[in-house]
């Protein structure tokens, strides 16, 4: 079974505390790992949840908060030291090109490697990236600057044929893709057998939806509807609804309601504000409304299994 599995780097809002970090996730698809956002210290976080940093090949970055991308420039100098020559993608603000290029020009620093940007048009559902198993569309969020999320969602997954199935029907090796692919089989006495005598139960593509920092703004449920996985900020508690709105910012039962508007599966809350030093206030508040809720916890993976 190939993986769909997120483990949290940080969870912290803009003020890091002695128990959280700034934003940062990674999401493994099938060994494509994918890094989504870098706030400080994600390298440490890395290192301390052993997880092998030059795997990544794809980082994403939601905007331009230094609690959302600071973490990049101590990360990329590591790949650097370390000897990395091939390539990194970066799916970012335009603007970010600009301050890694300042950088490391006045440190005098020349990497080894190549950086691809791939800057953000913020368009809803935007198609950024695809290979052969998984695409990535952006989210378009609202917060006090250009700010989006990310869709990422496997393609759609052939069909399993047992080896009992291919011998009782004498299928031949030319025929098992298109049959994978939903076709009929004809026998040579001219015998249709319907394809759902032939394969197994084809697992459904899995998701998971990342928005970042954003006010409750329902205009991205379309784009975020149904997923097995959601993660919404939640930075405050609902009775600080007005510094949400001001800041830019969701609160816990805002995030619960959108999760239960987009029927998603389940709903992973984070971007807690340093303010809450006991998070299950947070969490019981978004349970009252979206039961299957959990917290974001630093080293922590969640697995996202095949349904049919």
């Amino acid at each position: 079974m190939q993986n769909f599995e997120l483990t949290i780097l940080g969870c912290s809002s803009a003020t890091p505390t002695s128990k959280r970090n700034p934003t940062a996730q990674l999401l493994n698809i099938a060994e494509r790992f994918f890094l989504i956002d870098c706030g400080e210290a994600t390298q440490i976080q890395l290192r301390r949840f052993k997880l092998k940093f030059q795997r990544i090949n794809h980082i994403f970055i939601s905007h331009l908060h230094g609690d959302h991308y600071l973490g990049l420039l101590g990360l990329l100098s590591s790949m650097h030291l370390l000897g990395r020559t091939f390539d990194l993608h970066l799916y970012c603000p335009a603007e970010l090109e600009e301050i890694i290029n300042i950088q490391n020009k006045y440190s005098q620093t020349y990497l080894k490697f190549n950086i691809i940007y791939h800057p953000h048009k913020y368009i809803n559902a935007d198609l950024i990236f695809e290979d052969e198993r998984v695409e990535v569309r952006t989210i378009l969020l609202n917060h006090r600057i250009p700010c989006c999320g990310f869709l990422f969602k496997e393609k759609p997954l052939l069909a399993n044929i047992s080896k009992e199935i291919l011998i009782e029907y004498h299928i031949p090796v030319e025929k098992i893709v298109e049959i994978k692919k939903g076709a009929d089989f004809i026998t040579p006495s001219g015998e249709v057998i319907p394809n759902q005598r032939l394969v197994t139960n084809k697992a459904m593509p899995r998701s998971y939806a990342y928005c970042s920092d954003t006010c409750y703004d329902e205009r991205i449920i379309d784009v975020i509807k149904g997923v097995d996985l959601l993660y919404h900020e939640a930075t405050f508690l609902n009775n600080m609804e007005e510094r949400a709105k001001e800041t830019f910012h969701s609160t816990a039962l805002q995030a619960a309601t959108m999760a239960q508007k987009a029927g998603v599966l389940k709903l992973m809350i984070g971007h807690y504000s340093a303010r809450y030093k006991d998070l299950e206030p947070l969490l019981v508040e978004a349970q009252s409304v979206f039961k299957n809720t959990v917290l974001a916890v630093e080293g922590e993976s969640t697995s996202i299994e095949f349904s049919t």
